[in-house]
């Protein structure tokens, strides 16, 4: 029984690092980025929030987003639209072996089975984590006039590709009304035309 709780506090104390990995998103208001526990924190609000009468396991996709960043200890932060996100791969799961075995093994055995769930999103818990995973920061930068798509020059067709589909998925009674959102963001802001 010790040797356990000694492994869980190991665990515990371990997973605290996750509160100095800075993320690309800025919150709300933009004062500064967000780190990887916050988003994981909202994350998990979002799912009991917006989870209401949608046919999943609320607790379980929860979990799912309380750990699915985790890995980001070992391996950092890769922004989404970043073009080295298959090159983390191999990274992360070196991270989540790691990880997950400093629990008691059959806890680390459902943990490291969750995280591979979200990864691969063929379950109805792990579509829709990765929805909300796309939708979060997505509304921060809406709400931040663009923040982290500004600085990275981030254009509307790029942003309804690569978080069109996972919200879609995950939210289609939602999307229409995000997307119109994105639309409206992007009809709102000038072209920069270079001076000469």
């Amino acid at each position: 029984m010790v040797d356990e709780f000694d492994q869980r506090l190991a665990f515990l104390l371990e997973v605290d690092k996750l509160k100095l990995v800075e993320r690309q998103s800025r919150v709300a208001g933009g004062e500064r980025r967000e780190n990887s526990a916050e988003h994981s924190w909202h994350l998990a609000l979002f799912a009991l929030v917006l989870g209401k009468d949608r046919p999943v396991d609320l607790l379980k996709t929860v979990k799912m987003l309380l750990i699915h960043d985790l890995v980001e200890i070992d391996a950092g932060d890769t922004p989404f639209h970043s073009s080295d996100r298959q090159d983390k791969m191999e990274d992360e799961k070196a991270a989540a072996k790691r990880l997950y075995s400093l629990l008691p093994s059959d806890e680390g055995v459902e943990y490291r089975a969750l995280w591979d769930e979200f990864e691969a999103g063929d379950s109805a818990e792990a579509v829709f984590a990765r929805g909300l995973d796309r939708l979060q920061p997505l509304l921060l930068n809406l709400i931040n006039e663009g923040g982290t798509w500004i600085e990275n020059s981030i254009c509307e067709q790029t942003v309804m590709e690569r978080y069109g589909p996972a919200i879609s998925t995950a939210f289609p009674d939602l999307w229409p009304i995000v997307e119109q959102k994105v639309r409206i963001h992007f009809a709102g802001r000038q072209p920069t035309v270079a001076s000469g």
